[in-house]
């Protein structure tokens, strides 16, 4: 029999688009936009009303692939900038005085837009751990889901956890979420010093319990079967106010979290959007594989976070 494949449908992630046209475009420094699909992905975007782009870069180039590309430049602003490391720095600065509201990263390295952002004389730092957020919208799913980190942060000790969950209960508040639920995700769901995601997870939850992480549920040690399914929670006589009702799940490290972002999308069939938080204004941190619809949808993500900036 020849079946048809439906796509999926993302009625969240429609909402989210919505949200973000309502709240008005926010000024995105784009540095470095010296790629055709960056441009490409950014012109869009702001077509939508989500963003009002401020290209960072060498002036040449980027008239040269607009035109290249059928994109009418208009009255876009261009700040000049030589190279990768200049855009960068240019963009910080930019971000430091205000004149714009998130940055956006174009066809440079990560690390060399990031060094610039927690460099030590970065008006952008928080004293905070810089950490990246995925929000998904889930066909499998019934709420959007939040999932960090998965791109920043290596293998991040107990203080570099508290941090990405500060950050990520922040996004959660500015999206309209005043108490998120958090997973705290480990390969089983009781504590074992064999495992030290464990330890971390339990150390976590105390450390909510006692206030030094606020605004939000923690659970963990939990499974991600345990996490996301009320069913399999039971099963294994799991209490929990957290368990089948999760917004973030927090992974151990970028190895779990990077193979279930790509679960996630790939065989899940998500739509996603990232951000990176911890400094003083969001950072729309695409990769070059990532589809035209994901970084327009981060563009959106970050409009409503600069959003959640202006109104406390």
């Amino acid at each position: 029999m020849n079946m048809q494949r439906v796509a999926p449908s993302y009625p969240r992630l429609d909402d989210l688009a919505q949200r973000a046209r309502a709240s008005g475009a926010i000024k995105v420094g784009v540095v470095y936009p010296c790629e055709a699909s960056a441009m490409a992905a950014t012109f869009q975007a702001a077509d939508l009303g989500f963003i009002d782009p401020v290209l960072i870069g060498p002036s040449a180039v980027i008239c040269r692939l607009a035109e290249e590309a059928g994109l009418a430049l208009g009255e876009r602003e261009i700040v000049e900038a030589a190279d990768p490391l200049a855009a960068a720095r240019r963009g910080v600065a930019l971000a430091g005085a205000g004149e714009v509201a998130a940055l956006m990263k174009g066809s440079l390295h990560t690390d060399e837009l990031l060094g610039a952002v927690v460099g030590r004389d970065s008006p952008l730092r928080m004293g905070r751990r810089t950490s990246h957020v995925f929000w998904f919208d889930c066909p499998a799913y019934h709420k959007p889901l939040m999932l960090t980190d998965a791109v920043v942060n290596i293998a991040p000790g107990l203080m570099e956890k508290a941090d990405i969950v500060r950050n990520a209960i922040d996004l959660a508040h500015r999206l309209g979420n005043p108490m998120p639920k958090i997973a705290i995700l480990a390969a089983v769901e009781t504590v074992n010093p064999a495992l030290p995601s464990t330890i971390d997870a339990a150390a976590l939850c105390k450390m909510a319990d006692r206030g030094q992480i606020t605004g939000a549920v923690l659970d963990g040690p939990l499974g991600f079967d345990n996490a996301v399914s009320l069913t399999s929670a039971t099963t294994k006589g799991i209490v929990s106010l957290v368990a089948g009702e999760p917004d973030i799940l927090v992974v151990p490290n970028l190895d779990a979290g990077n193979s279930l972002y790509k679960s996630l999308v790939y065989l899940g069939e998500a739509a996603c959007a990232g951000l990176v938080l911890g400094a003083r204004v969001p950072i729309i941190l695409t990769s070059r594989s990532d589809s035209v619809q994901a970084r327009i949808a981060s563009c959106a993500l970050a409009t409503l976070a600069a959003a959640g900036d202006r109104t406390g």
